[in-house]
């Protein structure tokens, strides 16, 4: 009766299981790049710890009570602590995973430090401060110019 009937698909099925196949790619793409705003966000906290810590290590020592000359909002000042070769790279993963320098802010006087960054997850745009008083927290607004304390 049917020997003549190939076997195999017919085109609606493998049209119908490109289909599905595509929605799923889709659906795994949508969470990879959730994903990876929230790794860039953890880099960005890891980062503001290891200067945290490092600030403390150059002011009991090379800073010699002091955590350098007063700077400002930049990241990159001689004669602070952001000349801190440890704190250089920790500045420049911060800055590497929020996307910009624009979006990392440090400030200091001789006796304070802060270090704000913007986060990359929340729909609301929040930002990651780490001060000399061991303060680490998150924020909702940005820090005014010359700060050195957390808000």
């Amino acid at each position: 009766m049917y020997k003549n009937r190939s076997q195999g698909f017919t085109l609606i099925e493998l049209l119908v299981v490109i289909a599905i196949i595509g929605i799923l790619s889709a659906v795994v793409l949508a969470s990879l790049n959730t994903a990876r705003k929230k790794g860039n966000d953890a880099a960005i906290q890891s980062d503001l710890s290891t200067i945290q810590t490092q600030a403390e290590i150059y002011y009991g020592g090379t800073g010699a009570n002091s955590y350098g000359t007063v700077t400002g909002n930049t990241c990159s000042a001689a004669s602070t602590l952001f000349s801190d070769p440890t704190i250089v790279k920790a500045v420049a993963g911060a800055t590497n995973a929020a996307g910009g320098a624009a979006n990392v802010i440090c400030g200091n006087t001789t006796s304070a430090y802060a270090v704000e960054a913007q986060l990359n997850a929340p729909a609301v745009t929040t930002y990651w401060c780490v001060d000399s008083t061991g303060s680490a927290k998150n924020e909702t607004t940005a820090s005014a110019a010359g700060f050195s304390v957390c808000p």
